[in-house]
């Protein structure tokens, strides 16, 4: 997909048992620049791509292709950048009966490596994304992302699972 002035931005899916993950590819071509800086150096800066695992076969998850692509477009159309504990919102369900509309950042490094560049640029960084449901995004904006994963741990939240209801946040 395409946006108004940004770079092209793809998304590939790839199966892996009953698992398929999406993953942007265009994210990563600029890095990533602070909004308020006067000048955008071309070569230095975070660079990262997202990736999204959900588990195969309980909805129609390839309509969260555009989703991902808008959010991967979204530091460049907007001046983001995004790292391990920010949360990205779509407005609207991730695909058609989704819980979720808006996803957390994890940290990278678990599922795929980072892709080391040429210096002077950093590397590139894939950031898994977390499916968040609208209480849980509120719950993480007041307690935070660390205390939001540890409620998904503590509760063993499915978190592949594309049609999972909300952790308790009592």
């Amino acid at each position: 997909m395409t946006f108004l002035g940004t770079d092209r931005i793809e998304v590939l899916r790839f199966h892996d048992g009953d698992v398929v993950r999406y993953a942007t590819l265009g994210m990563s071509a600029q890095p990533m620049a602070d909004p308020t800086a006067v000048v955008a150096d071309p070569l230095r800066g975070p660079r990262a791509e997202l990736v999204l695992s959900v588990r195969a076969g309980r909805a129609d998850t390839d309509k969260v292709l555009r989703p991902l692509a808008v959010l991967a477009a979204s530091p460049q159309v907007e001046g983001l950048i995004v790292a391990p504990g920010a949360s990205l919102d779509t407005g609207e369900p991730l695909w058609p009966g989704a819980p979720f509309t808006s996803v957390l950042v994890a940290e990278a490094g678990g599922l795929v490596e980072d892709l080391e560049l040429d210096e002077p640029m950093d590397p590139v960084r894939f950031l898994p994304l977390l499916p968040m449901t609208p209480n849980e995004a509120a719950w993480k904006r007041v307690q935070g992302a660390e205390a939001l994963q540890e409620r998904w741990l503590r509760n063993g939240t499915d978190l592949r699972d594309p049609m999972r209801s909300g952790v308790p946040l009592g």
